[in-house]
């Protein structure tokens, strides 16, 4: 796109004003900043603004920042309070390639790969509602997804005139198999099956999906398939994102969405979805993008823009909450400080801890899987007698934030994540074992 002389000022005024405004945390340029321990995990803690008047086990339905995004936030606020229409004309363009930069540096992948978007919702919306889909064709999904997940899917198949069933994967999530879950796809896919829709971690159960291997069976049906007919695999990603040491790239799936507000720290309300460039080529964008050049180009001269889609194409256009939206990039770099292995491993200790003590108690069922490969952060679990209900709000009554699950089947649910110890997994499990006893 060619510059004219009020850009290339407007972008001479966005570097100075940006000089001020852009990354504290990432440069490290403080007291606060240097003193923060990554390989510590009580100063990792200290980083959240977390009531130390409880223990905090449902950050993953949204999360406390932690002080680099906190910090992020009000610098970029204050810029754009002293100078809006200066940050804000330029600094959609510029903070965008920065937060796939970061987005990709963390999770994998070339930062033109991802779409940038306020919510895991929003991002199936935009994957399905742009599906060039043909009638006749169907998508697939499971009785394990969110209402989000299955409402995106409806709302594209009753525009499109296509079909779409959902199926079990498993008989009971705490005794799945990796082989009965691709088996029964498998055994699901049908000649005229164009889209898989799955789950990687089930807010439902806690069961995390072998996605790789998934993939892996997938791409032996679209072996035998031509390019027009392959199946393509779209994730819901976002208990997964941030809890799981995986390369997004590794896992194998065409499309995943995830929010960052939940396991990334990232501000709330805002979210991403990967995929590769013959992923997007399959898509066609549903809002009008704001970051992309060479649509606002194509508009300009009056044209549309001909070629295969890509990931700033689809990227949802509008005014958003700037300071939140580009906080996402501190975010990442927050977890990649501390690396995406040891925040894995982390929450793999701590929730396998409680999985193996709560197995353990009497009148206690656990539904998610023990093993750690097939589970992640999320621990469902009820309790002889009393409602899922009634567990959280007893343990309320002791501290302890818990959530109920949102299906037709609810359980009480628990997550530990990287602001947590194993002193609070004991405290919990004494808690549910007084339950258990009354």
């Amino acid at each position: 796109m060619s510059v004219t002389r009020r850009e290339f000022l407007l972008s001479a005024t966005w570097t100075a004003v940006a000089s001020a405004a852009l990354p504290l945390a990432v440069t490290g340029n403080n007291h606060a900043a240097s003193a923060f321990d990554s390989l510590d995990w009580v100063s990792v803690r200290a980083q959240f603004n977390l009531s130390p008047d409880y223990i905090h086990l449902a950050s993953f339905y949204i999360a406390s920042h932690p002080r680099p995004v906190r910090e992020a936030i009000e610098k970029y606020r204050k810029a754009i309070d002293e100078n809006p229409y200066l940050v804000v004309k330029q600094g959609r363009f510029e903070m965008a390639t920065r937060i796939c930069e970061a987005a990709a540096a963390y999770s994998g992948g070339k930062a033109n790969e991802y779409a940038i978007t306020p919510n895991t919702t929003t991002g199936l919306a935009l994957i399905y509602n742009g599906l060039l889909l043909k009638r006749g064709q169907e998508i697939l999904t499971t009785v394990h997804d969110h209402y989000a997940h299955h409402e995106s899917i409806r709302f594209a198949t009753e525009k499109y005139g296509t079909s779409w069933r959902r199926i079990a994967l498993y008989g009971q999530s705490s005794t799945a198999t990796e082989d009965e879950i691709i088996g029964r796809l498998v055994k699901a896919i049908q000649p005229n099956t164009r889209v898989v829709g799955i789950t990687w971690v089930h807010s439902s159960s806690g069961i995390r999906l072998p996605v790789r291997k998934i993939a892996d069976a997938l791409g032996e049906i679209n072996r035998h398939r031509d390019n027009s007919d392959r199946i393509l695999l779209v994730v819901d990603g976002v208990h997964g994102y941030g809890a799981v040491d995986e390369s997004l790239p590794e896992l194998g799936c065409d499309f995943l969405a995830a929010g960052t507000h939940k396991w990334l720290f990232a501000p709330r309300g805002t979210g991403i979805v990967w995929a590769r460039d013959a992923a997007w080529a399959q898509i066609r964008p549903t809002i009008p993008s704001f970051i992309s050049h060479e649509l606002i180009e194509a508009w300009l001269k009056d044209e549309v823009l001909k070629g295969p889609t890509r990931a700033d194409w689809v990227s949802p256009g509008g005014f958003f909450a700037y300071e939140h939206q580009w906080a996402m990039a501190d975010a990442f770099q927050f977890h990649k400080t501390i690396s995406r292995a040891r925040i894995a491993a982390r929450i793999a200790d701590l929730n396998s801890l409680c999985r193996e003590g709560l197995a353990k108690i009497p009148r206690v069922t656990l539904h998610t899987p023990r093993d750690n490969q097939l589970a992640a952060g999320i621990i469902c679990f009820e309790v002889a007698g009393m409602t899922p209900e009634a567990v959280v709000d007893k343990l309320l009554e002791r501290h302890i934030i818990a959530s109920v699950t949102p299906y037709a089947k609810p359980y009480a649910r628990i997550a530990f994540g990287i602001m947590n110890t194993p002193e609070e997994v004991t405290v919990v499990l004494q808690a549910i074992a007084d339950l258990s006893d009354k």
